[in-house]
């Protein structure tokens, strides 16, 4: 994880803030963006790496400290497919500090999720899987991209594939009630 300061004449200055290497910290984070809270902590997702038998990547947060450092905490790991593994994209945080997103794969069917991590006290965080994905031939599988809310608290995403023609889906997900969600592709 890097910042980038402007430092005059059009050139910029690169500053690392957090070196991933030791697996169980997570690894690769690749296309998946940053997001701040409102206290400018930094939360994102890992394809690989944790503390799992299967690493099967991690959401982590990174805290301002002393000294322009950062200190980085693991919110969660995943690593059994019936759970949740590979979350490629960003992270998005609802009204009350929830935050939610996606994995490739894992699930119940193997085909990817979406995801629900809740703040604890003491500090930890609950994950929860909304929704799994299911290549059978109607529903989406391997969410690739993040998730938006609209305006009434549903969620809205895309697969990679799967659907109709098995070339993906835009897919809602409506709260219904007692924790469960509702998929209309």
């Amino acid at each position: 994880v890097f910042e980038l300061t402007p430092a005059g004449g059009g050139s910029w200055t690169e500053k690392v803030l957090h070196s991933f290497g030791n697996g169980t910290d997570g690894a690769n984070p690749y296309y998946a963006g940053l997001i701040f809270d409102a206290a400018g902590n930094l939360y994102g997702t890992t394809q690989e790496g944790g503390t799992y038998g299967y690493s099967g990547g991690t959401v982590f947060e990174l805290t301002p400290a002393g000294g322009g450092s950062w200190t980085e905490k693991v919110l969660h790991n995943f690593g059994n497919d019936h759970d949740a593994a590979e979350p490629y994209a960003g992270l998005i945080f609802d009204t009350v500090g929830n935050l939610y997103g996606t994995t490739y794969y894992g699930g119940t069917y193997g085909g990817g999720t979406v995801f629900e991590l809740t703040p604890t006290a003491g500090g930890g965080w609950t994950e929860k899987v909304l929704y799994s994905f299911n290549a059978n031939g109607t529903d989406g599988h391997y969410p690739y991209a993040g998730l938006i809310f609209d305006a009434v608290g549903n969620l809205y995403g895309t697969t990679w594939a799967g659907g109709t023609y098995d070339w993906g889906t835009v897919f809602e997900l409506t709260p219904a009630g007692g924790g469960s969600w509702t998929e209309t592709v």
